[in-house]
């Protein structure tokens, strides 16, 4: 269930039409797995601050200060008041500055999403918003203030209500030129399979139930498996194995996963772990006694020697 952070207003026009609304959380935390720092002889280890210097010396938090390093090894301290001063105050105030078509920011930019719910008495603003926003097909660029800092956020419109997007400033995200990406054109041939491959597995809309994190159920399973007693190990990397400097033949590759998916593979009766996979449970000691001892052989006793006459 998402949980309520602020309560907030939609600001349009300057100031003249405020929409009060209130934000909630669209992520689920207890979705990352966390592991705790322990010894090794199972207790918890807290964090200390210790002397860059002097590793043995254990600095008290009351007595540290903050600073920024304008030159290898040379900072400037800012103090309390004065990092208090710089901080932007947190904004009550959503004020759309802009509507811009839907589909007009690139992915790359989003951020954290929140939802919006209209709080007391702002619902028929927050519907009439939503509507005319679903109506025009665009949505709204805006600027908020949060835990000291500034974003410029995206709110869009569904048809269950409006969603903030906190967008990445242009100095955060990269560029694929930065990259110098070879050219290379394909031939007209390579594309014709490419995009019968493409025509086979398309889709008409994303889903997001087909997917689930595989990753998250093997760590989990793990988890139970090493409650259980059992041993982890890691598991092979066939992939890692594979040469980057091998020369791809596009065309063969298409065309057999073509092949592969129009004849259909045979289901295996059992489905081996899967390449990535980090951890894989081995078996139990209990399984271990369950196993047959081997047979003990007993050496042979040595053929008697023929004695020579004399």
């Amino acid at each position: 269930m998402a949980t309520a952070r602020s309560i907030a207003s939609l600001s349009l026009g300057f100031g003249l039409v405020s929409i009060p609304v209130r934000l909630y959380t669209a992520t689920e935390s207890s979705a990352t797995i966390h592991f705790n720092l322990l010894s090794k002889d199972g207790e918890r280890v807290k964090q200390q601050y210790v002397s860059a210097s002097n590793p043995k010396q254990v600095i008290p938090r009351a007595e540290m200060v903050k600073g920024y390093e304008f030159e290898t090894d040379r900072f400037v301290i800012f103090q309390p008041e004065e990092l208090k001063a710089l901080e932007e105050g947190a904004s009550h105030l959503i004020d759309i500055v802009a509507f811009i078509p839907a589909d007009a920011v690139d992915p790359i930019y989003y951020d954290k999403p929140y939802l919006l719910a209209p709080d007391k008495r702002g619902a028929k603003p927050y519907n009439l918003l939503k509507k005319a926003m679903l109506a025009s097909g665009r949505c709204a660029l805006a600027k908020w203030a949060w835990k000291s800092k500034q974003y410029v956020v995206q709110v869009r419109a569904q048809e269950d209500g409006l969603i903030l997007q906190q967008l990445l400033y242009a100095e955060e995200v990269r560029s694929l030129k930065d990259l110098d990406i070879e050219k290379l054109e394909p031939s007209a041939a390579e594309l014709k399979l490419a995009l019968q491959l493409i025509a086979q597995i398309s889709q008409d809309s994303y889903d997001p139930t087909m997917f689930e994190d595989e990753e998250k159920k093997r760590i989990l399973a793990a988890i139970d498996a090493k409650i259980a007693g059992e041993e982890i190990v890691a598991a092979e990397h066939p992939e890692d194995s594979v040469s980057s400097g091998q020369v791809i033949d596009l065309t063969q590759m298409l065309m057999a996963s073509l092949q592969k998916r129009s004849t259909g593979a045979p289901k295996p009766r059992a489905a081996p772990p899967k390449p990535g996979s980090i951890i894989t449970p081995i078996r139990t000691p209990a399984a271990k006694a369950k196993r047959a001892p081997k047979p003990v052989v007993q050496p042979a006793a040595p053929a008697p020697r023929a004695r020579a006459k004399k």
